[in-house]
């Protein structure tokens, strides 16, 4: 690692120096926690001890070791991919929602953008807006200014948006499709009767054509497309091979359908997603008949429980390491770094599942 450090630092102090005056501060201080980490992370990165109920768990021994260190300092969790759900509101009723609408709370404007300046400060490098269907409040124009915000204001180089699409309007890419980077739309079937089954059926409304037009819409305003699919009981039989090729996004993320006790599963939960999961070997089996497409990123359930750094509408980190969603404190009463620790964030599987990537529309080789 150590003869690649001055390499990655040149990388970031250059990315610095083209960032707008207004998020210097931010940009420096996201460096500095860089730096502290690579200089004093040299030479541990295979194996790392970690103390008792730390993501990177350990051996006995490593954990005696850690506990005999107690004292000297460790080493804080960077949020350098956070994932904010500002909203759980919806317009779809996908059978395996797990980010599902227990309530209808959205913070006031400038109480997220305060948040968002506190994670830029402590290192965040990219943010993906979801939901809930985050195109939903206020018709785009509370995520527009985010997404502004982000980008013009905080320097961030990758800003992204999760949707269903289905709200999303020309308008909205002429306003604000300078300041986004990706937008990835969830697709999991091009046969629209199954999407039906799924639950992104919308009266009238065509899903797959209407993936189509903002297909078109990506190029036409300089947004990287990126598609998300979900491997469940009704589509797993399926072959997309020839529809993903078409549509050529950036990357194509195919998660496994996943449990999450309160959301959808369990007493409390407001689906039930049962009949939707699917073994790992059906999973497998899909990948394999796909494995051809250079986009294809898969994430298990394995990979994808602990490997998110997820906020909720409150700001609040959810812990998905026991099977369900137990939030932290906010990060705009307590600060990044004490909720931070709350989060059950698993920063290892974050990196082996390709959780950093190229994801700032500058560096990327688009075909516009």
């Amino acid at each position: 690692m150590g003869g690649l450090l001055p390499a990655a630092l040149a990388e970031r102090l250059l990315s610095l120096c083209r960032q707008p005056l207004g998020s210097l501060w931010a940009s420096l201080t996201g460096l500095l926690c860089w730096m502290r980490a690579a200089f004093l992370g040299l030479g541990a990165e295979e194996a790392r001890p970690r103390g008792r109920g730390d993501p990177w768990g350990g051996t006995q021994e490593e954990e005696e070791e850690e506990e005999e260190e107690e004292g000297e300092g460790a080493l804080p969790l960077i949020p350098t991919s956070v994932n904010y759900h500002f909203t759980r509101q919806c317009n779809y009723q996908c059978g395996f929602c797990f980010h599902t609408a227990k309530t209808s709370f959205v913070l006031p404007l400038e109480e997220a953008k305060r948040g968002l300046q506190l994670l830029r400060e402590a290192g965040m490098e990219k943010i993906n807006f979801s939901g809930g269907e985050p195109f939903i409040h206020d018709r785009g124009r509370y995520l527009g200014e985010l997404v502004r915000f982000c980008k013009a204001e905080l320097g961030l180089p990758s800003v992204s948006i999760v949707s269903n699409g289905s709200l999303v309007r020309e308008r909205w890419f002429k306003d604000y499709g300078d300041y986004l980077d990706i937008l990835a739309i969830s697709c999991d079937s091009f046969e629209e009767q199954v999407n039906v089954l799924i639950g992104r059926g919308q009266g009238k409304k065509n899903h797959v054509e209407n993936l189509q037009k903002l297909r078109m819409w990506c190029k036409d305003y300089r947004v990287a497309f990126k598609i998300n699919s979900v491997i469940n009981r009704f589509n797993v039989e399926e072959d997309m091979n020839e529809q993903i090729r078409a549509l050529n996004p950036v990357r194509w993320k195919v998660f496994q359908c996943l449990l999450i006790e309160g959301e959808n599963s369990g007493q409390d939960a407001l689906r039930e997603a049962e009949r939707f999961v699917i073994s790992d070997e059906e999973f497998e089996e899909f990948l394999e008949r796909h494995k051809d497409v250079p986009c294809l990123v898969p994430e298990s359930n394995q990979k994808m429980k602990d490997s998110y750094l997820i906020l909720d509408e409150y700001m609040r980190f959810l812990n998905c390491r026991h099977g369900r969603k137990d939030p932290s404190k906010s990060i705009l009463d307590v600060g990044v770094e004490e909720a931070i620790q709350f989060s059950g964030f698993d920063e290892k599987m974050f990196l082996k599942r390709g959780g950093k990537y190229v994801w700032s529309k500058a560096d990327l080789k688009l075909d516009w």
